[in-house]
């Protein structure tokens, strides 16, 4: 099994090397959001990971900040982002007393919740922490019938004197997607180090969105392609 520290220090490599365009889809969220809230200042990233769309969006937002569950990767981001306001935090129980004019939360973090009680709540919580006439931009995992059963992603880095191997596959699990992930990271210094890690990523309904959208009190629209391919809800809360 994969350590947490080791995600986090392969983590950014492989999505840059893959030519993941950060800024590109930070000024796409800023777009969308400011054509729903012209006037938007402030911004919370939700599950922000290592930071990067974050430093992005700083330059954008005149005030941003984020929550992340993992520790290690929060590390990261409070490192890249030290004007932001970061915060460990779970995005179904977070209670900051702030609110912000727009939320995103990208990645397909949203997969990572086990049922639809758990989204209910999640998206509870973004409206709590919206000031009216907020945008939420989420990005989902696949849906049901999009998702490509025994799907295998590979790449390969070399980058800051190592090389980086990542290959993936993916299965239909009940009503999830189970992913396994092995990494090979070699240096001249290190030698080949090899980790993996597993992921369980709920293939829930996009009316399962759209219903706990509805039910935090958002008008949602569901947008294709997205940054992904697997496309964006956007919600504006009254």
């Amino acid at each position: 099994m994969m350590y947490a520290d080791a995600i986090a220090e392969v983590y950014d490599l492989i999505y840059q090397g893959k030519g993941k365009d950060y800024a590109a889809e930070a000024a796409e969220l800023e777009a969308l959001a400011r054509a729903r809230r012209p006037h938007a200042r402030t911004l919370l990233d939700v599950a922000c990971g290592t930071g990067l769309h974050l430093r992005h969006l700083a330059g954008l937002f005149d005030d941003v900040g984020g929550i992340e569950l993992a520790p290690d990767m929060l590390s990261i981001a409070q490192q890249r982002n030290p004007g932001a306001a970061l915060h460990l935090g779970d995005m179904r129980t977070f209670d900051l007393g702030h609110r912000y004019d727009v939320i995103t939360c990208m990645f397909s973090s949203v997969g990572h919740l086990a049922t639809t009680a758990e989204l209910d709540a999640t998206l509870a919580r973004f409206a709590a922490h919206l000031s009216p006439g907020g945008v939420a931009i989420v990005e989902p995992w696949w849906f049901p019938e999009t998702f490509t059963p025994g799907y295998v992603g590979a790449s390969l880095v070399e980058v800051d004197g190592r090389t980086i191997s990542r290959v993936s596959h993916s299965v239909r699990e009940g009503s999830a997607t189970r992913i396994t992930v092995h990494y090979l990271v070699a240096s001249s210094g290190g030698g080949v180090r090899h980790f993996d890690e597993s992921h369980l990523i709920t293939l829930f309904e996009r009316s399962d969105y759209e219903r706990a959208f509805a039910r935090a009190g958002f008008t949602t629209e569901y947008l294709t392609p997205g940054p992904s391919g697997r496309g964006l809800f956007v919600g504006v809360h009254p």
